[in-house]
């Protein structure tokens, strides 16, 4: 849970307990109070368990919205996971930065980034070779490695790691999933500081919202050698 939603939540628990104590000194009986929490308690329950809580991150990511710092985040975090993709030959076909564009691509979370769909693992019924499977791994970790080295630390990436773990044990069921985890986020680390000239030209071409191929020309246009990427495949 991000520190906005642990925020969100906080005021919200402290605005009913003052309702609660100062509404019999306006006029407002216990019982408005009682139907009001128990009106938002069912509006949460039924986002969070009939929409997988979409609701709740679109009003979220609204407000975070307000903040420059949030903005960059997202940015930064999705140019990861793009660039990562991109060096490490899954194509990439769009990229979302905002909530709203996340859940119109079908996507969970603040942004994200689409690979082709002959890209996309068929982790519920085909086996991954580990070079595969290693690529998707540092893909996802890409962003929250691409968070710490902007800012020193991440505040997303949570849905990447549930989705790498899931994929994991479905994959791999008698290996550790931690193990790859950081595995992953050390690779995607290496990755992003030695490509960090086209990292940057990245999220700038990402920040004035270009098109994917201009996104990929200016990667290619700021990229070094190939040889950690060569790696990363072969690993």
């Amino acid at each position: 849970m991000n520190p906005t939603t642990l925020n969100l939540l906080a005021v919200s628990v402290f605005a009913f307990t003052m309702l609660s104590l100062v509404g019999p000194l306006l006029n407002i009986s216990p019982g408005a109070v009682a139907i009001a929490l128990s009106g938002c308690a069912g509006i949460v329950a039924i986002d969070r368990f009939g929409a997988q809580g979409k609701g709740g991150t679109l009003l979220i990511d609204l407000l975070s919205r307000q903040s420059s710092e949030y903005r960059q985040r997202i940015l930064h975090h999705e140019a990861g996971h793009f660039l990562a993709a991109y060096l490490l030959e899954i194509p990439v076909q769009s990229y979302t930065l905002s909530a709203w564009e996340a859940l119109k691509a079908g996507l969970p979370g603040q942004g994200g980034v689409v690979v082709e769909a002959t890209a996309e693992p068929d982790t519920a019924s085909a086996q991954l070779s580990d070079q595969q499977l290693n690529r998707y791994c540092i893909v996802w970790m890409a962003g929250i490695a691409a968070e710490k080295q902007t800012y020193g630390s991440a505040q997303g990436g949570q849905d990447d790691q549930m989705q790498l773990r899931g994929v994991w044990q479905r994959q791999r069921p008698t290996s550790e999933p931690e193990t790859q985890l950081r595995w992953a986020l050390l690779q995607a680390q290496t990755l992003l500081e030695k490509q960090q000239s086209a990292y940057e030209a990245l999220v700038t071409a990402m920040a004035n919202r270009a098109p994917v191929e201009t996104c990929c020309q200016k990667i290619e246009a700021h990229r070094v050698s190939a040889d950690l990427e060569s790696q990363a495949l072969t690993t």
